[in-house]
């Protein structure tokens, strides 16, 4: 939730100014009386609760179709041109593009699982010249905890890029508290490593109301400070493809020592715009993040990432026991820990190649580690992940 909204300072202003105009007397207010102004209290409370709520409300008032999908998501069938990216003074008068066309691929990455999702086998479709959108039912405060701690194990490539693309294994990994989180992603990342964009699966149970591995995307202009959110929360990344919902429950998963599922996933700069758009599978397009969002970011990305990330809400203490990956160490290699493959980036030529003098950042490689090889049918690969605290894990660190 963005606190800097002027609608929630003013609610939050008028709630200040209510408990300090009523001031109680302690030493003059007998006991019903002190409990009758705590209930009143408590009612101003929860109708600002529910103002508050019904400001952060999914957009399903421009919702021509309402569909019930096959995990139990309630799917809103919104008019493209009413989708939440619109609403950013950045993109006022803002009209659509039409994807750009395919660049040279060095090495084409073969897709693993070209549909991510089956929401619409029930026959039900979002009608043309609308987008599904994922109606909201998580809570609307999000947690910020000045204590958490993100871990990684990532391959990171530093240079002039304008794209980044990988198979990327899909897991439900287990995740001990609510309001942490386990994801594995692509990273675009700028000069002063305060824009970015991000796009893969994560577990989010605080975020999303359940233990189900879901895609996702995010944003920032800022650092993660005022500007950016998951998915379409707020106006920035738009969607033109009528058939994905961001936040889909993604239908298949990897299981240890059998079947393994994953997806190609790209993040790529149109030359021609200037926009990122974010593209799955076989070709397809999801949407894009217009360039007026950025500053950086309007020209090449300093850094690319790929690989895991896991929050750990309480360092100070005991290791989270939320694990990355499969939850198993990456030297367990295929079936076993989770991978990234076939790992290529685009240059300024608009040509994909094989990452060039990578790096690797591991955070706690007690906790979580990372091994990476190179193939001529794999490319540059890595597997990665850990249980996170385990007998040679037992605490965070600041």
């Amino acid at each position: 939730m963005d606190l800097s909204s002027p609608i929630i300072h003013f609610l939050l202003h008028s709630l200040f100014l209510v408990a300090f105009i009523c001031p109680i007397n302690s030493s003059k207010i007998i006991n019903h009386q002190k409990l009758n102004q705590t209930l009143r209290y408590e009612d101003q409370f929860n109708k600002l609760n529910e103002t508050l709520k019904s400001h952060f409300q999914p957009i399903n008032k421009f919702a021509v179709k309402a569909i019930q999908s096959l995990e139990g998501d309630i799917i809103d069938c919104v008019l493209i041109h009413k989708q939440p990216a619109f609403n950013h003074p950045l993109l006022k008068g803002h009209k659509l593009w039409n994807p750009p066309k395919k660049s040279k691929g060095h090495k084409q990455i073969t897709n693993l699982s070209d549909s991510i999702q089956s929401w619409s086998l029930s026959g039900e479709f979002c009608p043309e010249g609308t987008i599904p959108i994922r109606r909201r039912k998580d809570k609307f405060f999000e947690r910020k905890d000045i204590s958490q701690r993100h871990y990684h194990a990532t391959a990171i490539v530093e240079g002039g890029f304008t794209g980044a693309k990988a198979n990327i294994n899909i897991w439900t990994p287990s995740v001990e508290k609510k309001d942490e989180f386990s994801a594995a992603k692509i990273w675009i990342i700028s000069q002063s490593f305060s824009e970015n964009i991000e796009v893969g699966w994560q577990v989010f149970p605080g975020k999303y109301g359940d233990n189900k591995t879901r895609f996702f995307v995010y944003w920032t202009a800022d650092g993660y400070n005022q500007t950016g959110c998951y998915n379409l929360e707020c106006p920035g990344f738009i969607q033109t493809n009528p058939e994905i919902y961001l936040e889909r429950a993604i239908d298949q998963t990897s299981t240890y020592n059998s079947n393994q599922y994953g997806w190609s996933l790209r993040i790529e700069k149109d030359t021609d715009s200037g926009h990122w758009w974010l593209g799955y599978g076989e070709g397809h397009i999801l949407g894009y993040w217009p360039s007026n969002l950025f500053k950086e970011l309007k020209g090449e990305a300093h850094l690319v990432q790929f690989g895991g990330e896991v929050l750990d809400i309480n360092p100070s203490g005991y290791h989270t026991a939320t694990s990355m990956g499969s939850g198993h160490f990456a030297e367990e290699g295929f079936g076993k820990a989770a991978y990234f493959n076939n790992n290529q980036v685009k240059v300024s030529s608009n040509v994909w190649i094989d990452p060039p003098e990578p790096k690797y950042s591991v955070d706690h490689p007690k906790c979580y580690n990372l091994e990476s090889w190179f193939s001529s049918d794999a490319g540059f690969h890595f597997y990665y992940g850990g249980p996170g605290r385990n007998g040679n894990c037992l605490y965070g660190y600041l």
